[in-house]
């Protein structure tokens, strides 16, 4: 093996001294919404007033008292105010010229479609709302989500939010241990799915996969079935338990008022890996996450009446919840989502539909660009994308090459890229140029969104100078920001706001250079960064510990081109266990089930010992040394420090 960490370093010092600057083009600039610089010292001048100059864009049905109650780390915002979400996202557009204009545009893997305008999806979300009502749901009361991207995902959501239903999404492609952990920590009541979903020609099977989680889950009464894909799904139905949607929708009226919130209740909880124990349950209120969602979705993509937007995420991840559902419509913005993968049925398929529906703005990964780059720029080539006007980054920090293809291939060097930075936590997005506004630089983040205060620090929380790797911190309140740690106060306190007095600890490295841009290095914690998805080291090995054959188990997070990091696992097997290939793909494919296939590690590495301190604790930090090729760190800790030695040897030997 080479030296990956000297790679790695050198790449670093590359990123850091780009010297690339693209300034906005003036016809672009002319007509931004972020409009000139004076949006920065506005917000900077009087945070408060700006934020409240923000969320006068939504309905309220009560005006807020006092706009932040501010008491690290509890923050309250909009106190006193009530809104709804759902009215704020479908009703008053539904009420307005937009009525008969495209909310959703939804393209099946197969090929089928369907357009809701603001008006359809009014009478979708009433019927179904009142569907939820029907089967006893209560303002207050969790609903759990688990299915594909299809439109009634997004009216689920709005349904709940209509009622007052907290709602859980949890992402489709997690198995059902994921899905029972999800919905007991939850204590969700009802839980929608559907009977199954397209992946890749391949039916995913939502409904098996619930029913064999719903095992476990005493809270939940009631199921609500989509029938997505019909008699391949197999799937079943439990009587007294299972209903399907046209059922429960059959005769529900049209007609349902929004249930007035307060600024603070809660909107949803999202489950995000967390280092050690359980996944976290984030918990996102009413007002400041909507207003944050709204305004950052109108100055960062700069949305105009008229365009089509697509951001490529699924739903069961933050992104899509802020910047597929709740962002675009409240907006009035026509946001499309699409169910299947992005090389299916051939590699020309994102940029197919981009062709088709005269996409304006195209929001992905970088893990997704640089696919796209190993399979070529003949594919992008193919399609006519002369509608794109602006592209966006969201998951990971993206290297300059990456960004440097997307500029050329995909926005034909005229679209402003806005490289987004945030969290689950966070809510919207904190760091982005806005476009027309900002001159950027391939690789980094730029600044902080207005309104929004961040810095570099070291380990005593002191400010970095430029060119100084440290710890990103927030140092102010933002208005989408979470709240808690759903059921567990002391955690969000303890993992988020102990560091440092009264700042926010966001557990990714960053750098700044000479003119105050911010550069994100990834995470410092063991959470992994896996194509743009936190996967825990804990949740990965705790299932490879599950296997009959495993005793132990370490899992880091490597450098990967394409993914920004690959899942590499140390394992010590039982006594009277023989390693080999077929064993490493059984416990491959044991991971995957246990814990969805994104968790999938793609390196197994069998080792008779791992490096552990005296009181026992691996050294993961050494694994990743090894792993990355770079010189071992120190090693004065270790019980055995020749354990360490033997392994790096032998996974040069081996790797």
């Amino acid at each position: 093996m080479g030296d990956g960490g000297a790679t790695q370093r050198e790449s670093l010092e590359a990123l850091l001294q780009e010297a690339r600057l693209f300034r906005p083009a003036p016809e672009f600039s002319k007509n931004a919404n972020a409009g000139d610089a004076e949006i920065y010292a506005r917000a900077a001048k009087d945070l408060e007033g700006f934020w409240a100059d923000e969320a006068k864009r939504l309905d309220w049905i009560e005006p807020w008292k006092k706009v932040l109650e501010w008491d690290a780390p509890w923050a309250e915002w909009f106190v006193g105010g009530k809104l709804n979400v759902a009215a704020n996202c479908v009703d008053r557009h539904a009420a307005s010229a937009r009525r008969n204009k495209a909310a959703i545009i939804w393209e099946g893997e197969p090929g089928d479609t369907r357009v809701l305008t603001f008006g359809m999806l009014q009478r979708e979300v009433n019927r179904f709302a009142n569907g939820l009502k029907s089967l006893g749901v209560k303002k207050g009361e969790r609903v759990a989500i688990y299915m594909g991207m299809i439109p009634e995902l997004a009216i689920t959501m709005l349904a709940c939010a209509k009622i007052g239903a907290p709602h859980s999404v949890v992402f489709g492609g997690f198995s059902a241990e994921s899905l029972r952990e999800r919905i007991n920590d939850a204590q969700a009541k009802v839980l929608i799915t559907a009977d199954g979903a397209w992946r890749r020609g391949n039916v995913v099977p939502l409904k098996a996969n619930a029913d064999a989680a719903l095992e476990g889950t005493p809270s939940i009464e009631k199921v609500v079935v989509v029938d997505r894909v019909g008699k391949q799904a197999n799937a079943t139905m439990k009587a007294g338990r299972d209903v399907t949607w046209d059922e429960l929708v059959k005769d529900a009226s049209d007609k349902c008022a929004a249930e007035p919130m307060d600024a603070e209740d809660m909107l949803y909880i999202l489950y995000t890996s967390g280092t050690t124990g359980k996944p976290k349950g984030v918990v996102h209120t009413t007002a400041g996450y909507l207003v944050g969602v709204s305004t950052t979705h109108h100055y960062i993509f700069d949305v105009k009446e008229n365009d089509v937007y697509w951001c490529t995420a699924d739903i069961g991840w933050v992104t899509g919840h802020s910047y597929i559902v709740y962002g675009p419509l409240a907006n009035g913005c026509t946001s499309l989502m699409y169910e299947g993968s992005p090389d299916y049925p051939d590699r020309g398929r994102f940029w197919s539909v981009v062709s088709k529906y005269g996409v304006n703005i195209f929001y992905t990964a970088p893990t997704a660009i640089r696919t796209f780059m190993r399979w070529g720029r003949e594919w992008p080539a193919r399609y006519d994308l002369s509608s794109l006007r602006l592209l966006g980054t969201v998951g990971e920090p993206i290297n300059p090459e990456a960004w440097i293809w997307y500029h050329e291939n995909i926005g034909r060097q005229r679209c402003p890229i806005v490289d987004t930075w945030w969290q689950t936590e966070t809510g919207m997005v904190l760091m982005s140029p806005l476009p027309g506004l900002v001159p950027t630089k391939p690789g980094s983040a730029t600044r902080p969104f207005p309104g929004v205060e961040a810095d570099v620090v070291d380990e005593k929380g002191r400010t970095v100078p430029p060119g100084a790797g440290g710890y990103l911190v927030l140092t102010k309140p933002w208005p989408a920001m979470f709240r808690t740690i759903y059921g567990d106060p002391e955690r969000y306190v303890r993992q988020y706001w102990s560091r440092y007095e009264g700042k926010y600890f966001t557990g990714d490295g960053a750098k700044r250079d000479e003119d105050s841009y911010f550069w994100l290095l990834g995470r410092v914690d063991d959470v992994m960064n896996v194509a743009g998805h936190r996967i825990s080291t804990y949740e990965v090995e705790s299932a490879l510990v599950d296997h009959d054959s495993v005793a132990e188990a370490a899992v880091i997070g490597k450098t990967d081109a394409i993914k920004g990091q690959a899942i590499a696992s140390f394992v010590t097997l039982k006594e009277g266990t023989l390693p080999s290939d077929a064993l490493k793909r059984e416990l491959r494919e044991h991971v995957a089930a246990r814990i969805g296939s994104i968790a999938r590690p793609d390196e197994i590495f069998f080792t008779s010992e791992l490096p552990k301190t005296r009181s026992a604790k691996i050294m993961r930090r050494l694994l990743r040394d090894i792993a990355e090729g770079r010189l071992l760190g120190d090693t004065t800790t270790l019980a055995d420090s020749a354990v360490v030695g033997k392994l790096k040897q032998q996974y040069e030997e081996e790797g």
